[in-house]
This record gives structure tokens, C-alpha cells and sequence, in this order.
């Protein structure tokens, strides 16, 4: 009794004045552990291949497995916790991640370094939506929301971005595993605080939790992703380690739509994919996570093996791409208030895309200036099509499918991120392998070649290994040749962005600020130790009690539940 009444309190408290922004501050330093590790190993790439060697394939997989894991469970996790409770998710995160980033520091194979990231793909899953329905329930107010997620998407922002930088100081003066180790003390400060401090939330909690069709969803993203990975790592389409699991994958993400589609109590919510701010809205992350992550791997390879700069000075280099992210995420808020979704996010992905054409004037020189240009707009860029996308989809659903709807979010984040990798990755090497196809023909053994064709760092250890004049002629015609593959994926991804600025226009042109409870009554949190019917504290409670007081003031009534179609978005109807 007096832990329910000590929950009672620390929700009741979370919803009011300055304390529901302290809460914001530990969902966001959970974030940004989660996007840290997303890139922290980017620049740790060249040092895990010269220690562990493992395969092209192999090395794909220790980036891939993380964003691949991670996205494949997000649906599971999201939906779990709206059922068992969202911080009781998202603090076993916290264990999981911790557990998995020793195990990732002290791995002396290619295989358990890849199983360790599979692991904090897991943890990362558990604590992604987590944080994202926490803080779409204890900020009702949608001008307070779009400032909490601005904020939000500013700090992954953040964390993607001073990935490279921490990741490069860590390799610079210690070793690979030191960027895992990071994540330990962080996550044994951050699991008591996050257990004392953060509210629980349930969502509606009707009807059994569809564990068959949460591993569906599972499976189907698991293999969906896998297949294109496969491609992006040179297999064919009709390679049946491609084709079948992509087949798979797509048959069994139909299966889950038909069986949500049908079922009295689904998982996610299918109807909200009917509603085109929403839809446009998650198409829209998918395309920024592609064009952001894609590009930056990309990009960290460039610096370091092309102008030859330091883990350190790389990640210093991507720095203003991290300052540019917050600088959008901080005034997000006033933005979109001002031009709307859909200027917001349309003009962001234009702006990305002409910092991504100006990036191709990049060459085999240093040029600080014009890539300190391209790394602003593309952080302002990116970051403005994010924090508009993010905050139009949330606002389109009521506070109790918060976790259905982030876990649609992060899913379609961290599948952009998979699917960038794969992509850009795939249209690199397409472009970057036939610049080699004439060494053989020039004295080099046709066995470096082939080597030498799979990657830049391939190409420079066979240069080293040969010496001379022939080894400085294999050196330089593949830096030569992954230059030119470079600027035809920078072509490739500012197509795909504009592609996103024309989706954009199915956004609303105005942002709708009228309360959800104007259009739709919502079911307040469900805490450990009560019942599922109804809920009389929380973060609405004390609002609540106070509606009733108020005339026509619509009031939640939980013993009926309306379906999606009548509910409507949360947004007041029109």
C-alpha cells in the first residue's frame, strides 16, 4: 500500500510546474546513451578491423547489429510497456544495456563483439519508445510537447553526433572497448534515479497482449532489414541468403497488419496509418535516419582515410553538425508554432539536401571551411525535418497508444538508420568497386585487386602489404575511386531527400494547439498495484478533477473504450 501510495506521489508530482521538465532530463540522458552507442563505434571501425579482422560481411554486422536488433523489437517492447508499465521497461533497459556494453568492451572475436551489440540493440529497444510515450503522457499540453521534443530530438541529435568525437578520443588514448566501457557508470547512476524519479504509465491494458503477433512484427523487421543489409553488403537480390529473408520479412510484417487489422485489441493501432499526418509524418523519419546515418558513416571513413585525419580530429570535424542539431532542436518549438508542420519539415529536407550537394565538392583535399558549411545545414536540415515530423505524428494519437505510436516512431528511426547504412552503402561500393577494375591490367596481382575492390581500408592494407610503386598506384587509384563513388551517393541521397520534402506536403499546414480532451477523451495512466478499469491518480489527475468542476469540460469515462475511428487523433475534430 505504501509503495502504490509512493508512486501515486511521484506521478501526481511529475505532471506539475518544473518537475515534469526534471523528468525530462532523465528521459533524455536515456536517450543519449542510446544514440551514443548508435555511432560511437563509427570511428572505432578502422581499429576493430585491424584487432578482431573480420570479414566485409562480418564488420557490416558489428556496425548493422545494433540499429538491425534494436528495430526488429522496438513494436514488442513499445506495446509491452503499455501493458506492464512503460518505466518498469525502461529500467530493466538500463540493466540490459549495462550488462551488454561489458560484454561489447571485452570481446576478442568478431562474434561476440556482434552478439554483444545484438544485446544492446535489445536494451535499446526496451528503453527508445520508453522515453518517448513517458513523455507524451506527462506533457498533455501539445505547446509544452513540441518544446519536450524539440528538446528530445535535440539531445539524440546530440548523442549521434558526439559519438564520433567521444569514440575518437577513447581509440586515441586507449582502445577500442573503451567506448562500450562509457556506458557502465552511466547506466548504474541513471537506473536508481530513473527507479526513484520517473512516473509509471500503463495505456488502456483491454484484452491479452498479443505476444503471437509482437514476435511477427519482430521477425518480419528482423528479416525485412536483413535482406537489404545483404544487398548493401554486395549479395544479389536472388541470393537466397538475400531473398529469402527479405521475402520473409515482408510476408510477415502483411501477416501482422491482416491480424491487427482483425483483432478486437491489436497491438498497434493500424487505423492511425489511415490518418496522412501521421503516415507522412513516420516516412518522413524514415528518410531523415537514412540520408543522416548513411551519410555519416560515409562521411567518418572520408576524414579519416581520405585526409588522413585521427579519430579525435574526425570526430572535432563533425562537431558543428551536433551544435547546428541543437541550435534547430532549441528554437523547434518557436518554428513550428510560426511556419507549421509541413513548411517546417518540406524546408528542412530541402535544406539538408543542398547541404548534401554542396558536400560534393568535396575532394581529395582538405577543405575545412566548405565542410563545416555542409555540416551545419545538414545538422539545422535534419534535425527541423525531425523535430516536425516527431512531434506531428505524437500529436495524432491520444496519450494512451503512446506506446504503440513510439514504437512506430523509434521502429521507423532506427530502420531508416539500418536501411541508410545498407543503401548508401550498397550505391558506395557499386560506384567505388569498377575505379579498381583496371589495376590488374596496370601490374597489380589480381588477388589485391579483388581485396582492394571490397573497401577503402581493404585497398590500403593490400597497399601496404605490396610496397613500392605498385602499392602507391593501388593507394591512389582507390582513394581516387572512393571519392568519385562519394559524390554519386551524395547525388543519390539528395534525391531521396527531395523525394521527402515533396511527401511533406501531406503534413497540416497549421499547427492545431486545441487540448486533446476537446476531441477525444483519454484514459489516464494505469499504475503497478491497481486496477485495470480505472485510474484516479497520475499524471491527469489532478487536471481531471479539476475539468469536472469546469463547464463543458469533457470528462474521461475509461468503462467505454471508443473504437480508433471515432477517437480520432487527440487533436480536436474538425
Amino acid at each position: 500500500m505504501t509503495g502504490t501510495t509512493t508512486a501515486v506521489g511521484r506521478l501526481r508530482s511529475a505532471a506539475d510546474g518544473a518537475n515534469r521538465w526534471v523528468v525530462l532530463v532523465v528521459l533524455c540522458l536515456s536517450l543519449l546513451l542510446v544514440a551514443l552507442d548508435a555511432t560511437v563505434l563509427h570511428v572505432a571501425v578502422p581499429a576493430v578491423t585491424e584487432d578482431l579482422r573480420p570479414s566485409a560481411v562480418g564488420l557490416l554486422w558489428i556496425v548493422d547489429a545494433y540499429p538491425l536488433v534494436c528495430a526488429s523489437l522496438l513494436i514488442l517492447f513499445g506495446t509491452l510497456g503499455d501493458r506492464i508499465g512503460r518505466r518498469r521497461v525502461l529500467l530493466l533497459g538500463y540493466a540490459l544495456f549495462g550488462v551488454a556494453s561489458a560484454l561489447a568492451a571485452t570481446a576478442g572475436s568478431p562474434g561476440v563483439l556482434i552478439a554483444a551489440r545484438a544485446l544492446l540493440g535489445v536494451g535499446g529497444a526496451m528503453i527508445m519508445p520508453a522515453t518517448l510515450s513517458i513523455l507524451r503522457q506527462v506533457f498533455p499540453d501539445r505547446r509544452e510537447r513540441a518544446l519536450a521534443v524539440g528538446i528530445w530530438t535535440a539531445v539524440a541529435a546530440v548523442g549521434a553526433a558526439t559519438g564520433p568525437v567521444i569514440g575518437g578520443f577513447l581509440v586515441e588514448h586507449y582502445w577500442w572497448g573503451s567506448v562500450f566501457l562509457i556506458n557502465i557508470p552511466l547506466m548504474a547512476m541513471i537506473l536508481p534515479v530513473g527507479r526513484w524519479l520517473l512516473p509509471e504509465s500503463r495505456g488502456e491494458g483491454e484484452g491479452p497482449w498479443d505476444v503471437i503477433g509482437a514476435l511477427m512484427a519482430a521477425a518480419g523487421v528482423l528479416g525485412a532489414v536483413l535482406g537489404i543489409k545483404r544487398i548493401g553488403g554486395g549479395e544479389g537480390l536472388l541470393n537466397p541468403g538475400t531473398l529469402v529473408p527479405l521475402l520473409a520479412g515482408f510476408a510477415l510484417l502483411a501477416l501482422f497488419v491482416r491480424r491487427q487489422k482483425r483483432r478486437a485489441h491489436p497491438l498497434i493501432d493500424i487505423a492511425m496509418f489511415s490518418r496522412p499526418a501521421f503516415s507522412t509524418a513516420v516516412g518522413c523519419i524514415v528518410l531523415a535516419m537514412l540520408a543522416l546515418v548513411g551519410l555519416e558513416l560515409i562521411a567518418v571513413q572520408y576524414l579519416q582515410l581520405v585526409l588522413g585525419l585521427s579519430p579525435l580530429e574526425t570526430g572535432l570535424r563533425l562537431l558543428p553538425l551536433t551544435f547546428a542539431a541543437m541550435a534547430a532542436g532549441a528554437t523547434g518549438s518557436h518554428t513550428l508554432s510560426r511556419i507549421g508542420p509541413r513548411r517546417m519539415v518540406g524546408w528542412g529536407f530541402v535544406l539538408t539536401a543542398a547541404s548534401v550537394l554542396l558536400l560534393t565538392l568535396m575532394g581529395q583535399h582538405d577543405r575545412p571551411v566548405l565542410l563545416t558549411a555542409g555540416f551545419v545545414l545538414l545538422g539545422f536540415g535534419l534535425q527541423s525535418t525531425l523535430f516536425g515530423a516527431y512531434e506531428s505524428m505524437l500529436s495524432e494519437v491520444p496519450a494512451e497508444r503512446a506506446g504503440g505510436a513510439a514504437a512506430i516512431g523509434e521502429t521507423s528511426y532506427q530502420l531508416g538508420a539500418g536501411m541508410g547504412i545498407a543503401l548508401l552503402g550498397s550505391v558506395m561500393n557499386a560506384a567505388y568497386a569498377p575505379g579498381l577494375s583496371h589495376l590488374h591490367d596496370e601490374g597489380v596481382p589480381a588477388a589485391a585487386g579483388t581485396a582492394a575492390s571490397h573497401s577503402l581500408g581493404e585497398a590500403y592494407q593490400e597497399a601496404g602489404r605490396l610496397g613500392g610503386p605498385v602499392g602507391d598506384l593501388l593507394r591512389s587509384t582507390a582513394r581516387h575511386a572512393f571519392v568519385d563513388g562519394l559524390h554519386i551517393t551524395l547525388l543519390v541521397s539528395a534525391g531521396l531527400l527531395l523525394l521527402g520534402a515533396l511527401a511533406a506536403l501531406r503534413l497540416p499546414r497549421v499547427m492545431d494547439c486545441r487540448t486533446a480532451g476537446e476531441g477525444h477523451a483519454e484514459r489516464p495512466a494505469v499504475l503497478p498495484g491497481q486496477a485495470e478499469g480505472r485510474d484516479d491518480s497520475g499524471p491527469d489527475a489532478s487536471r481531471r478533477e479539476a475539468g469536472e468542476r469546469r463547464p463543458g469540460h469533457r470528462v474521461s469515462l475509461p468503462a467505454r473504450r471508443e473504437p480508433a475511428e471515432a477517437t480520432g487523433s487527440g487533436r480536436a475534430a474538425r
